[in-house]
């Protein structure tokens, strides 16, 4: 309750209003189960995580959104410089194509994880900031928009609609594509198009770039450890990158920003590399994870490549 003065005061809402919404909100043990992280050597496998996403139901849903939605998708594409594959891709991951947007009640949600978040989490605090920060905006978004707060359902963390955004997003990067006056992410196809657009584009999204190129060794030079130590940060010029044993060809000699080795994971298996870009690294800040943001490219294009010529 005193956070929810605070909140009041400091967002000219009213403050009965904002007790009442915080007040019902229930504590959602399936929130905590989803933020509880993996026990400790558990092995990632990009091959059974891209097998998840790049299959046949996936795949033919999204040859329908994109057909059903060419004409917005090419609009989004022009407008941002966005590909419409990779739009396509973050949809058809994030929700299947608006099937599956979440079943939990989205204030119960973030109100568990703002005020019951894992202590033992490596990162508590932060995420607890964060959360709080998320049920302000969620609040803020409702009153302005006279919504009923518990009447939004979403995932375990609170993300709502086809594009699975957090209130945060939804108020930066949300936008009003369809003309209608109001931005709707749960039944506007062409408001979820622009708002993925949209938020690619303000995260630096550079048009005309390839997110990542093939790469490959050379024993003889290779400095692995060198190589991974930024993680998916690009960071190595094309040179720096050759002198440390990645080996790259064609266009991506060429390619005039700084590179990254992104290393995916196979479980017992050996790993799978790819020379990713600043345009990767765009595609990470939807979810940091470059397991999702190769799902996300593979699937878009995965239906690109199936649409009927």
């Amino acid at each position: 309750m005193a956070f929810a003065d605070d909140l009041a005061q400091r967002r000219g809402l009213d403050t009965g209003w904002v007790r009442e919404q915080i007040g019902r909100a229930r504590r959602l043990d399936a929130a905590i189960r989803g933020v509880t992280p993996p026990p400790a050597g558990v092995p990632k496998n990009w091959a059974a995580y891209r097998a998840r996403f790049i299959e046949p139901v996936r795949l033919a849903a999204g040859q329908r959104f994109w057909l059903d939605n060419r004409a917005t998708l090419a609009r989004a594409e022009a407008e941002f410089g966005v590909p419409a594959s990779l739009i396509v891709g973050v949809i058809g991951v994030e929700t299947l194509y608006g099937r599956h947007t979440g079943t939990h009640k989205v204030m119960d949600a973030i109100t568990t994880l703002a005020f019951d978040f894992p202590a033992m989490h490596p990162r508590a605090a932060a995420r607890t900031a964060f959360f709080r920060d998320e049920l302000e905006q969620l609040l803020s978004l409702c009153q302005r928009g006279g919504i009923d707060p518990h009447s939004l359902l979403g995932s375990f963390a609170g993300a709502m609609g086809w594009p699975q955004f957090m209130p945060s997003s939804w108020v930066k990067y949300a936008i009003d594509f369809d003309g209608d006056g109001r931005i709707d992410l749960f039944d506007s196809p062409a408001d979820v198009i622009g708002s993925v657009a949209n938020y690619f584009k303000t995260f630096g999204w550079q048009s005309g770039m390839p997110t990542h190129y093939p790469v490959r060794f050379d024993p003889a030079r290779l400095d692995l450890d060198t190589l991974l130590a930024p993680d998916i940060l690009p960071s190595f010029s094309v040179e720096n990158f050759l002198a440390n044993g990645a080996v790259v060809d064609g266009e991506a000699l060429q390619h005039p920003g700084k590179l990254a080795l992104i290393e995916l994971q196979n479980a017992g298996a050996p790993s799978s590399y790819v020379a990713g870009t600043d345009n990767f690294y765009v595609v990470t800040r939807y979810n940091w994870s470059s397991y999702y943001a190769m799902a996300v490219i593979e699937l878009g294009e995965a239906v690109k490549a199936a649409l009927p010529r």
